[in-house]
């Protein structure tokens, strides 16, 4: 069975990963099938970057994500595409979500307004 898993890289105390394409049975750091992406935790946030259709391609064909990465993907949107629906829009890039309190805000100013000048 193929896994999509990570591969320590890099020096002691500073970790580094490769997200890879590996037979579960090879080591760790042994032998892997395709290099995905990388991902680097040790900046704030962590860098992570990644081949998505490659690794899409992969678990169409049956590549089982470790859990790290499985949370990688589901980030990513990878497993939502998988799943047949579009990756999901964070709130805070929605600009309408934003913009309707202030109209509701602008209102009851408005209405304030008038009922005092009555």
């Amino acid at each position: 069975m193929l896994r999509i898993r990570l591969r320590r890289v890099g020096k002691k105390k500073y970790p580094s990963y490769r997200i890879v394409v590996a037979d579960s049975k090879s080591p760790r750091d042994g032998r892997y099938v395709e290099w995905i992406g990388n991902y680097d935790p040790m900046v704030d946030p962590p860098a992570i970057t990644l081949k998505a259709d490659r690794a899409l391609d992969w678990l169409r064909k049956g590549a089982q994500p470790s859990d790290p990465v499985r949370r990688i993907l589901e980030r990513d949107g990878v497993l939502a595409q998988l799943n047949g629906a579009e990756p999901e829009e964070s709130p805070e890039e929605s600009p309408e979500e934003s913009e309707e309190p202030a109209a509701e805000v602008e209102e009851t100013e408005a209405e304030a307004e008038e009922a005092a000048s009555s």
